[in-house]
Parts: C-alpha cells; structure tokens; sequence
C-alpha cells in the first residue's frame, strides 16, 4: 500500500493573504508556523506551512505575487477537526477575532454537531464536537 496510518499528508491552498492565514490558524486555532518563505524569490510562491507540531499533516498556503489566484471556496469544501468535546464559545471567539467568519453550514449535520467558521479566504472549518475513530 502507498499509503498508510504514517504517511504524511500536505493539503495545499491558495490565498490571497498569507498574513491573515497564519492568524488564523496559528492564532485562532492554535496550529504552529512549520514554515515560511522567508523572502521573495522571483518565479516562486510565497509559503506558509503550518499544522499541528509533531502531526502527521499540514496546510501549505501559497500566494503568488506575479500571478495571484484569487481561492474558490465551495460551502463545502472543509477542513473538520473531531474535538470529541463540546465545542468552547472561547475557541470560536479566537477565530472570529483572527478573521474567522462563522457560518450557517451547508449540511445541518454540521450544524447539529459543531460550529462552521469561514477562513479569511472563505475554506470552511468545522470545529465537530464529535469523535472519529475507524
């Protein structure tokens, strides 16, 4: 098998405002900075990778300043995150004070067991009170 439970996996999004992105991961939902550009090079993108320290993913945010590629979000289009606990007012709070935009979901599944927030580039988070396990 190609992959496996210790493969690590990169999900890779555009956006129009590195900036804002690391807000709002790093501060509002508390993921690390695993890295950055740090200083433009003609040809290439800007990057910032960030994910939980030690995970066995991470988000690489790109931006393009010689050909920027606005994000095309769908309502459902998400990144869910299983706290297995009800979700708190305050972590909600965090993201929308890191320019999170909470709203209604797509599904109502979502809705009955979490919060949606929008990213500062319109990617939905689902904070999901409930658990996973296979």
């Amino acid at each position: 098998m190609i992959i496996d439970a210790k493969t690590h996996v990169r999900v890779a999004r555009p956006s129009r405002d590195l900036a804002a992105a690391e807000r709002f991961y790093v501060d509002g939902l508390g993921l690390a900075v695993q890295w950055r550009s740090t200083e433009r090079v003609p040809r290439k993108h800007d990057l910032l990778m960030v994910g939980p320290p030690g995970g066995g993913w991470h988000f690489e945010l790109t931006f393009d300043p010689e050909h920027p590629m606005e994000p095309t979000p769908t309502v459902d289009d998400l990144f869910v995150v299983y706290l297995d606990a009800p979700v708190e007012e305050e972590q909600v709070e965090r993201l929308l004070a890191a320019g999170g935009t909470r709203v209604p979901s797509h599904n109502p599944y979502w809705d009955e067991y979490g919060v949606t927030v929008a990213d500062p580039d319109g990617y939905r988070l689902v904070l999901c009170s409930r658990s996973w396990s296979i």
